[in-house]
C-alpha cells in the first residue's frame, strides 16, 4: 500500500527537523507533488515558515511560499500529526558533548515525541549522522515501546544526509542517496520514495553500512584536511608556498586530488562526525588512530594561525596585546551564513584571551547574539562596516572565510597588515609585503 501511495503521489510526507537538511527534503517532496508536514521544535521556525519566509540564505523565501500557498507543506510544532504521515524522515542534530562524545539527545527527544503517534504501515528513516548501530539498536527500542515491531509493523530506515549548503554544483535532488533498512521490504519503500524526488539511490545491505558509509565520507575528508594542514605547517617553516605546491600537484591528471589547508574544521560535519566511529570502535576493543590523529592536527591549525598573526604584529613592531584587529568571515565557509563549528569562534577566542581587540565582517552572519550550543561559546558580536575608512582603524586583518564578494584588492591596499588563512588574496599583485599567508 505504501509503494502505491508513493506512486501516485498520495503518501504524506513527514519531515522532522527544519534545518538545513530538513527544509531542501521539504522543497524537494513538495516538487514533486507530495503533501509533506514539517515538525520542528522551534515555534519562531515554524511561525517563519507559515509566513512564507526561508530563514536559511541559500534557499529562498519563493521556494517556501510555493509550497504554503499550494497547502502542499504545512510546518508545525504539534507531533500528534505525525499519525497522518506515512513516511517520516528525522533530520535532527547529532553534536558531540563535553567529552567529545556522541549527543543523542535530539535522536532520543525525537524518537520519545514520536513515539505514541506512530502507527502501523509507516516508513521511519533516520537521516542524521550517526555511529554504526544506532537505527538498529538506539530507534529501534525507543520506537518499539510504542508496542509496534520494526520490521514487522513498520519500516525502520536509515539514510544518510548529503547536504552541501551553497554548493553550485549539486543540490538535494542530484546528489545520490544511500539508503540501508532492517528488511527487505522496508529497502524497497525506502528506495521508492527516495526515487521519488532524487535522481540516483544506492541500497545497501543493512543500516549499518549505510550508517558508515555517511562517516567514511567524511572521515576521508577529515585525514586529507589534516595532511594538508600538516603539509602547511612544514611548508611555513621551510618558506615553501603550499597552496603552489598544491596547484601544481593537481595538474597531475590521476592519482591525486585536492585538498585546501585552512584555519580550522567547520561545519556540522567534518569536525564532529570521525568521533562517532572513534567513540564506537571503543565497544570493539579497537583504537581509530588516523581519526584521532587527524582530529589533533585541525586542532592545532588554529593556534598555528594565532602565532602567525602575533609574528605578523611582531614583525611590525605591534604586540597583540591591545591590538586591535578585524576579522573577515564568521561562517565556517565561503558564501553561506552557517556559523556552525565555524573556525572564526575559537579564534575569536584565542585571540581575545591573549589581550587583542577583535572585530568581525561577514555580510553572511550580521549578528551572533547566541551561537549554538554545540560549541560553548558565549560570543555576542554584531558585523562591522567593510570600509576603506574602517580598515586603517585595524592593527591587523584576519581573513578566515574567503567569501567571493570581498574586494581583497582594497582590503589589501588599505590595510596595514593581512593575515590570510584561505589565500584568498593570491590575485592581489599590490602590496604583497602586507600579507602573510597562514
Amino acid at each position: 500500500m505504501l509503494i502505491e501511495k508513493i506512486k501516485n503521489r498520495t503518501a504524506v510526507v513527514g519531515v522532522i527537523g527544519l534545518g538545513y537538511v530538513g527544509l531542501p527534503l521539504v522543497i524537494e517532496f513538495g516538487k514533486q507533488n507530495f503533501p509533506v508536514i514539517g515538525f520542528d521544535v522551534d515555534p519562531v521556525k515554524v511561525k517563519l515558515l507559515l509566513e512564507s519566509k526561508s530563514y536559511i540564505k541559500h534557499i529562498p523565501s519563493d521556494k517556501v511560499s510555493g509550497l504554503i500557498d499550494t497547502k502542499k507543506f504545512i510546518p508545525t510544532t504539534d507531533y500528534s500529526r505525525i499519525s497522518e504521515c506515512d513516511a517520516i524522515l528525522i533530520c535532527v542534530p547529532t553534536p558531540l558533548d563535553h567529552h567529545r562524545e556522541p549527543d543523542m539527545s535530539y535522536v532520543v527527544s525525537t524518537c520519545e515525541s514520536i513515539k505514541p503517534y506512530i502507527r502501523k504501515g509507516q516508513l521511519i528513516s533516520l537521516e542524521s549522522t550517526t555511529y554504526p548501530g544506532t537505527t538498529d539498536e538506539l530507534t529501534k527500542s525507543i520506537l518499539e515501546k510504542s508496542g509496534l515491531t520494526a520490521g514487522k509493523d513498520f519500516y525502520l530506515v536509515y539514510s544518510p544526509e548529503r547536504e552541501d549548503p551553497g554548493n553550485k554544483d549539486f543540490n538535494t535532488s542530484t546528489i545520490p542517496k544511500v539508503v540501508g533498512a532492517m528488511t527487505p521490504e522496508g529497502l524497497k519503500n525506502a528506495v521508492e520514495l527516495y526515487s521519488a524526488v532524487i535522481g540516483k539511490v544506492v541500497p545497501v545491505s543493512s543500516t549499518r553500512a549505510a550508517e558508515l558509509t555517511k562517516l567514511l565520507e567524511n572521515i576521508y575528508r577529515n585525514i586529507n584536511i589534516a595532511l594538508v594542514n600538516e603539509l602547511k605547517m612544514l611548508c611555513d617553516r621551510m618558506d615553501i608556498n603550499i597552496w603552489e605546491v598544491i596547484d601544481a600537484a593537481s595538474t597531475k591528471p590521476f592519482g591525486f586530488h585536492p585538498f585546501y589547508p585552512g584555519p580550522g574544521l567547520g561545519g556540522h560535519c567534518i569536525p564532529i562526525d570521525p568521533f562517532y566511529l572513534t567513540w564506537k570502535a571503543h565497544e570493539f576493543d579497537f583504537q581509530t588512530k588516523f581519526i584521532e590523529l587527524a582530529g589533533e592536527i585541525n586542532n592545532s591549525v588554529t593556534y598555528f594561525v594565532v602565532q602567525k598573526m602575533m609574528d605578523a604584529l611582531n614583525k611590525n613592531k605591534k604586540c597583540i596585546n591591545g591590538a586591535k584587529i578585524l576579522m573577515l568571515g564568521m561562517a565556517y565557509k565561503k558564501d553561506i551564513d552557517d556559523l556552525r563549528e565555524s573556525p572564526a569562534l575559537k579564534l575569536i577566542e584565542l585571540l581575545m584571551d591573549k589581550g587583542a581587540v577583535v572585530d568581525y565582517n561577514d555580510p553572511y552572519i550580521p549578528s551572533v547574539p547566541k551561537v549554538s550550543p554545540m560549541r560553548h561559546y558565549t560570543i555576542k558580536m554584531a558585523s562591522v562596516d567593510l570600509t576603506p575608512e574602517n580598515l586603517k582603524n585595524y592593527d591587523a586583518i584576519l581573513i578566515v572565510t574567503d567569501h567571493s564578494c570581498y574586494d581583497y584588492e582594497m582590503i589589501v591596499r588599505e590595510s596595514t597588515i593581512i593575515v590570510d588563512s584561505r589565500n584568498a588574496t593570491k590575485n592581489v599583485k599590490e602590496g604583497r609585503d602586507k600579507i602573510y599567508l597562514a
